[in-house]
């Protein structure tokens, strides 16, 4: 073929991307038109997700959006959105039916559903495939491809089995990306490795470097305005045809009758792959870079393709197309059958399979030759291996994969069975300079013609014509046509684009397709492609010549009976009147074998005789058999002939001619004087009769041995049916077996998967475990946790102190243990209560070592609402009591100094030696000093002279008396006046019973009990 871009839509033009702007470099994408990455992982890979996920830039957005595909369980409520949270400032959903994607986001696959891109939305469904057999990355994948196309990516992470292989070759066959985790980094690396082993992955590094690149890729493949590909400047009509060069040079094949748009979308790919930003500079890294010539070709063919792909195109073809090409075959005929384009195979394994079936129903031996052809060796030897991945289960019925498919015995791919391998010869073939094919039945050639220029198209199609017998059939693809070429082709079916050749191909017609192979070099046939090209010698139709009719009346009448078999003695061909000699066997109606059909007296001779051309290869002749033929018996001659030469060459079994004719009877004259020296003898009756008897014994004894022989068969037929049915059985319990290790396998996948998911939970856990008790015992808060029958779970360190506890209390109800509070004893009726009523209780409690305690008792509350206990706390409350009594005592002392600060009177404290340790605002008003000059003074400064010895007295009867009687003095004010008072003094008393100072209360007399005063104070003692 010229391609094996197979089934892939046509190239799409360059989608419009963000424009840039002079003042920002950075060219922003539209927000509907951004990239769309697909990831597909399973076991092992959520090691690599994150790896990937960290790579990504913490301080700005990638400009595309990320949907997770990870082979899950299905009953396995994944916590896989949470891991992935952690890694990146994205947004990460778990997806939801119909969610619309939005750039910067990361999309996650809900456990079982299968999950598809479509417009812009992901659409869950129901898996159809049984557990084991599922592949939602293949189904993302392909999906993903034919919504984006080129802005598809795809990403194969760590996992077993192959499962996003068939994903890869559709991405890349809309040309997008494909990046593969190196499998040397992987913990399981057989999706790496089958992926690599497509030849399609554009990038192959650790997870932990794919951010990076795929940065750069998307940077310089969508963040610059896309070049129109349709009207290419002269520059770069001159780059593509150096590039053609190039090409041709490096690979032999010519692509310069391609599209161009086709041609240039797959140069820019390979440019945005290496970062190239002109396609001059791309055309020196092509001179500079011999491997790359190869990648581009490569690139160039893409193979897409699937078993029955479009399956209403190949229902078509199963039920219109084969039935026509054996109609009007003889038995033995042959039928021509070529794939052009059949890169990795599956359509060419198809096709057969729809041979071998339709040979099944006609249960008739026809000989089928499918040539399958493609550009690409490395598509063909993939090809020739019928080796292919174990996701193609979801192509093709149960039934079809257990006839002409074996598993590998790791399970991860199926093997073509040798029957239907040896139908189809592989080869490598280029359309436009190798000679076609001829004298075909059948040609498929899908998915080819889209890429190619219109000159070429027409060619090509002409070409078919040629290669077709009159009434052949064509298979085109769903987006190819015949074109202006209608006139060679009628239409057999218009949508699946199936036509069929018409016989009159003349005049200018037959001009064209002379030209066309004018430049055919027949020099470049490779592999026996030559040898393959003849059909079978059919000579023309034309009137017969008086010889041909001369021959064909003496074969007539004169011919003796004959017929064709194989070296089995299975009838291919009869000829001539052979009912004398055969006749039908009982039995089942089948193929008709001669040895079972032959009558008495012929059959034993014709086994020998057959059996002995077979291995001699040499003409065997058997003359005069006596064969009973209705009821008397008939001489025959009998002739095998070994055929060496035609048909029987191309056939799998020798062929051999038997040839029946009737011998004439022996002349009645001659037989007794041929006997006459013999019965002569006086003895020649008893001679006669002994001999016929021995013969009749013989006879007997060999019919015997025949019917031995015969039973003997019979019974390993029998035999050999039960080992049949025997292999069948072990072959059905082999199948599933094979089909429990594959479900196996894939629930390992999934356990693995949720083992490491679980392991990242349990170190979540235990994190926050030790981050909860070390929180519990940094808090000093004593807990106590208690079930339903206040038995203790677990308790704080802070708690010992206060209820004796040990770690192996655990289990034990708390009633059963003392504690050290003091005048409390409702622990257990109060804990009871709090269960009973659900509401919390608080109750303040002292310690035998004097330290109080808030002991709180709460409902034990599940995150779902549930209660499974209680929990009892302590908080120490012990400085907050003192700072409380220290606060009562306080705001006593306030209210008392208030009264002091607001009395009219003055109010004065005194230390024992006289020293004024306290003055209040009255008795600044009083006497004139204010409190600073007071808190300098004695007392015995304020009293006069003559009242000194007098106040000694009052001193010393108070220290035998908290409280004197009030009584009348004088005081000395600050401006040196005598102020008349009432004095009331009182003794201020420590706690341990001894006066450390004297408060005193005075109040200013009225005049005249001041008169009263002087005078008292004037009269002689």
């Amino acid at each position: 073929m010229t391609t094996t871009q197979k089934g892939s839509a046509p190239e799409h033009p360059a989608p419009e991307s963000g424009k840039s702007s002079e003042a920002q470099p950075p060219v922003e994408l539209a927000a509907a038109d951004f990239p769309i990455v697909g990831i597909g992982a399973s076991a092992g890979g959520l090691a690599a997700i994150e790896a990937f996920f960290s790579g990504m830039p913490a301080d700005s957005d990638p400009g595309m959006a990320f949907v997770l595909v990870q082979h899950l369980a299905p009953d396995h409520t994944s916590i896989l959105t949470e891991l992935v949270q952690r890694t990146t400032r994205m947004k990460v959903f778990e997806v939801q039916d119909g969610m619309a994607v939005q750039v910067n986001c990361v999309y996650i696959i809900p456990p079982n559903r299968d999950m598809a891109f479509l417009n812009g939305t992901l659409q869950l469904l129901e898996p159809s495939a049984p557990r084991g057999h599922r592949l939602p990355i293949d189904f993302l994948f392909r999906s993903l491809a034919q919504d984006q196309h080129e802005r598809a990516i795809g990403i194969v992470l760590s996992g077993t089995g192959s499962d996003g292989t068939l994903g890869v070759r559709a991405i890349k066959g809309e040309g997008g990306m494909v990046m593969v985790q190196n499998p040397d980094s992987c913990e399981f690396d057989g999706m790496p490795r089958s992926a690599v082993a497509t030849g399609l992955v554009d990038y192959e590094l650790p997870p932990a470097e794919m951010a990076v690149q795929l940065l750069a890729y998307v940077g310089h493949a969508f963040g610059k305005p896309p070049r129109v590909a349709t009207v290419a400047a002269p520059q770069n009509e001159n780059a593509l045809k150096k590039i053609f060069i190039l090409l041709h040079t490096q690979t032999g094949h010519d692509f310069s009758h391609y599209k161009t748009s086709t041609i240039y979308r797959r140069i820019e790919r390979r440019m945005a792959v290496h970062q190239v930003d002109s396609i001059d500079s791309y055309v020196k890294y092509l001179q500079q870079t011999p491997l790359e010539a190869q990648e581009l070709f490569r690139d160039l063919l893409i193979g897409v393709t699937n078993f029955f792909r479009d399956p209403e195109a190949f229902e078509v073809l199963e039920k219109q197309v084969i039935p026509k090409l054996f109609d009007g075959k003889t038995a033995g005929a042959v039928i021509r059958v070529w794939s052009a384009g059949c890169s990795t195979g599956e359509e060419a394994y198809s096709i057969a399979i729809l041979l071998q079936e339709r040979l099944d129903l006609l249960r008739q031996s026809y000989k089928v030759q499918l040539f399958a052809t493609d550009i690409d060796s490395r598509a063909i030897a993939t090809a020739r291996a019928g080796i292919y991945p174990a996701n193609i289960a979801g192509d093709i019925s149960p039934a079809r994969l257990a006839r002409f498919f074996t598993a590998e015995s790791d399970g991860s791919a199926y093997r073509v069975r040798k029957g239907l391998r040896d139908m189809l010869v592989f080869s490598e073939h280029d359309l436009i300079k190798d000679p076609p094919f001829s004298k075909l039945d059948l040609i498929s050639c899908r998915n080819v013609l889209i890429y190619m220029g219109t000159d070429l198209q027409k060619k090509l199609i002409a070409l078919f014509h040629y290669a077709l017998m009159p009434g052949g059939m064509l298979f085109l693809g769903t987006s190819e046509t015949v074109g202006e070429l209608s006139g060679l082709f009628a239409v057999l079916d218009r949508k699946a684009k199936v036509y069929q050749s018409k016989e009159d191909f003349q005049g200018p017609k037959r001009t064209a397709i002379s030209r066309v192979l004018s430049h055919l070099q027949p020099a470049t046939a490779r592999n026996g492609v030559r040898a393959l090209m003849a059909g079978p010698t059919t000579l023309p139709t034309r009137k017969p010549s008086l010889r041909e009719l001369t021959e064909q009346a003496l074969l007539q009448q004169v011919s003796p009976a004959g017929a064709l078999v194989n070296d089995q003695g299975d009838i291919l061909y009869l000829h001539g009147r052979t009912g004398m000699f055969l006749e039908p066997a009982a039995g089942d109606a089948g193929i008709n074998n001669i040895l079972k059909m032959s009558r008495e007296g012929l059959r034993r001779d014709l086994t020998t005789a057959l059996h002995k051309a077979a291995i001699t290869n040499e003409r065997v002749r058997t003359p005069g058999l006596r064969v009973k033929t209705n009821g008397h018996f008939t001489l025959v001659n009998l002739t095998v002939c070994p055929l060496t030469q035609g048909v029987a060459t191309a056939l799998e079994s020798s062929l051999f001619l038997v040839i029946l004719e009737e011998a004439p009877a022996p002349d009645a004259h001659e037989g007794p004087q041929a006997v006459l020296p013999f019965i002569a003898d006086k003895d020649a009756g008893a001679q006669i009769a002994e001999l016929n008897e021995e013969i009749r014994t013989q006879e007997e004894h060999l019919h015997a041995a025949n019917e031995e022989l015969e039973t003997s068969n019979e019974e390993l037929k029998s035999s050999n049916e039960e080992l049949q049915s025997v292999n069948e059985e072990l072959q059905s319990t082999n199948e599933e077996l094979e089909t429990s290790k594959e479900e196996l396998q894939s629930i390992n996948e999934e356990l693995a998967t949720v083992n490491t998911e679980l392991q990242t939970k349990v170190t979540d856990l235990s994190r926050a475990n030790n981050d909860m008790n070390n929180l519990l015992a940094g808090t000093g808060i004593g807990t106590v946790f208690v079930d339903h029958d206040l038995r203790i779970l677990r308790f704080t360190p802070a708690a010992t102190p206060i209820i004796h506890l040990i770690q192996s209390d655990v289990g034990r109800p708390i009633a059963h243990l003392a504690s050290n509070l003091v005048g409390y004893d409702n622990l257990v009726a109060d804990s009871q209560s709090v269960l009973k009523t659900l509401l919390p209780k608080e109750i303040d409690v002292m310690t035998t070592e004097g330290k109080s305690y808030t002991l709180r008792i709460l409902p034990y509350r599940t995150l779902d609402n549930v209660i499974e206990g209680a929990v009892i706390t302590f908080v120490e409350i012990t400085e907050m009591v003192r700072a409380r009594e220290a606060l009562r005592a306080a705001n006593e002392l306030a209210r008392l100094a208030v009264v002091v600060r607001d009395a009219f009177d003055a109010i004065t404290v005194q230390d024992l030696d006289g020293r004024i340790i306290a003055w209040n605002p009255g008795a600044v008003r009083m006497y004139g000093w204010t409190e600073t000059e007071a808190l300098k003074m004695n007392v015995r400064s304020r009293i006069p002279a003559a009242l000194q010895q007098e106040s000694l007295a009052s001193m010393h009867r108070l220290s035998h008396s908290e409280t004197l009687e009030p009584y009348q003095t004088q005081r000395i004010a600050k401006d040196g006046s005598i102020k008349d008072i009432s004095l009331t003094s009182t003794a201020l008393v420590n706690e341990s019973g001894q006066m450390y100072a004297i408060a005193t209360t005075e109040r200013t007399l009225a005049p005249k009990i001041t008169q009263a005063v002087e005078a008292r104070n004037a009269s002689p003692e």
